[in-house]
């Protein structure tokens, strides 16, 4: 089924055009996904879900410039992505993600500085406003070894919104944090998602927290990854969790994901 045009809607932010992703193992292609077209609108918070090895990671990566299609494109504001840049920032699941060396402040100012688009003092006050909005402002000085996982990561997200990206790219963030963090940070994300209207691209194997995360999800077969269907899920919250809406919901998720696995993709663009 073709998606659905509407009339009047703007041009997409970032679009991705039947992209194939291929891995080298030897001699032999893998390959990772197969012909995935997708369109991310500028505001959106959209969600890349699907069992492992189904290629969502790889697909972020591609995202971001940081692997090149075997065939097809990414393309931000009409421009072929070829190449990673600062309008693409990106936020992974590994808490490593973080110089040690370098203090909380430290850390976040870094890709500003690099950037080179503005002095060491300016560069401080943004930095010191996104520790701020992510809750840290005690922290400014302290070294990551010192932090939680969970603040390791508002770091992160702090040092990637300060640089002001047209979209924030999020590979399973939260997956390596214990159940109450991880609400925590979910909490967080879609509280300054609230605020600032950022386009977010995100990845995640969790059905639930792609619908409160969320309000787009594209649903990905098992490898190679194909378009299995598009959702719309704006409607949910994390306060929706407990409601019946909710669980139907996820229940239809499960079924497209793993009761018609063998079944051809739909490539459907329905609301749940």
């Amino acid at each position: 089924m073709a998606p659905l045009q509407v009339v009047g809607r703007p041009e997409p932010l970032l679009r991705a055009r039947d992209v194939t992703l291929e891995y080298r193992n030897g001699s032999r292609a893998v390959r990772a996904t197969q012909d995935v077209s997708f369109d991310v609108y500028d505001g959106d918070r959209f969600v890349l879900l699907g069992p492992s090895g189904c290629g969502k990671s790889s697909l972020l990566k591609a995202a971001g410039g940081f692997l090149t299609p075997a065939s097809g494109t990414f393309e931000l504001d009409g421009r072929v992505v070829t190449q990673p840049g600062p309008e693409r920032m990106a936020v992974f699941q590994e808490f490593d993600q973080l110089p040690p060396w370098k203090t909380v402040l430290q850390n976040v100012m870094f890709p500003l500085l690099a950037a080179r688009t503005l002095g060491r003092a300016e560069a401080r006050e943004r930095a010191l406003h996104w520790i701020d909005r992510v809750g840290l402002a005690r922290f400014a000085e302290a070294y990551p070894h010192t932090l939680s996982g969970g603040m390791k990561q508002r770091v992160a997200i702090a040092r990637a919104l300060a640089m002001q990206p047209r979209v924030l790219l999020m590979d399973e963030p939260f997956a390596a944090l214990d159940a109450l963090t991880r609400r925590t940070m979910q909490e967080e994300l879609t509280k300054l998602w609230d605020e600032t209207r950022f386009t977010l691209l995100f990845v995640t194997h969790s059905i639930e927290e792609a619908l409160v995360v969320g309000n787009r999800i594209l649903l990905l077969s098992p490898h190679p990854g194909r378009v299995r269907a598009e959702l719309n899920s704006h409607q949910f919250d994390l306060a929706s969790g407990g409601s019946a809406e909710f669980q139907a919901a996820a229940q239809r998720i499960h079924g497209l994901l793993f009761d018609e696995a063998a079944a051809a993709p739909v490539d459907e663009r329905i609301a749940l």
